[in-house]
């Protein structure tokens, strides 16, 4: 009997305590945002059958959403027309070889290259978010890129030929992966509508050509302009 009295004190004094811890809110919806994006890119290439030639310049545009699922964490995507441009130096890409430009096919040939590749971008990214203090709150940002391409262009240079916006669609991989990580800051308009600016590095993993015995992986560092609605 006492044991029961015991057990039944404990079990009240337990009750009582657990009564006086206030409840949190039951958050199960946080929202979607959906907002347009403008990103100015600085690209290159790298190739394992040559070197890296310096930076070209591009440009991404399109939509841009963010689901909430939590307070400070969100599942962030894009649908963008991305260009991915860089320069090289290759010996005697596949499609130029093709040409017979050369006039000793036998003697390999270094070209200066210039890529001109547009995708349509689809990355699948977590963003975390810091609590927001007077409008204002930054963000850390990691995922995958997905690109499908949508066309493929070079300018290639060499002792003995010059071509220009070459066509390179049927030598380049229509998928191509890439490993996201950026930051930036979210800053309130007004209720409903705030500016976004942040920097991305957008690193491929993929080789975009299609010629097995080549490698020509391009990456890309984007400055980061949108506004959410």
């Amino acid at each position: 009997m006492k044991k029961i009295s015991t057990i039944l004190i404990l079990s009240l004094f337990s009750f009582s305590a657990f009564a006086q811890i206030p409840k949190l809110p039951q958050l199960t919806s946080y929202g979607f945002r959906l907002g347009l994006t403008a990103s100015p890119t600085i690209g290159w290439v790298k190739p394992e059958q040559g070197k890296s030639d310096g930076i070209a310049l591009g440009f991404s545009y399109g939509l841009m959403g963010d689901f909430n699922f939590a307070p400070n964490y969100s599942f962030s995507t894009a649908l963008t027309i991305t260009t991915m441009n860089g320069k090289s130096t290759e010996v005697d890409p596949t499609y130029i070889k093709s040409l017979d430009l050369a006039a000793n096919k036998s003697i390999p040939v270094a070209y200066d290259l210039k890529y001109k590749v547009q995708y349509l971008e689809l990355p699948l990214t977590i963003k975390l978010k810091t609590v927001k203090d007077n409008g204002r709150r930054y963000y850390g940002q990691f995922g995958l890129s997905n690109s499908f391409l949508l066309s493929a262009k070079q300018d290639a240079v060499s002792s003995t030929a010059q071509l220009d916006n070459v066509k390179i669609s049927d030598y380049t991989k229509f998928y191509r992966a890439g490993l996201i990580i950026g930051g930036g800051g979210e800053f309130d308009i007004s209720a409903n509508t705030s500016f976004v600016a942040g920097l991305t590095f957008n690193n491929g993993f993929t080789n975009i050509t299609t010629d097995k015995n080549r490698d020509v992986r391009n990456h890309y560092l984007a400055l980061n302009f949108g506004v959410f609605f």
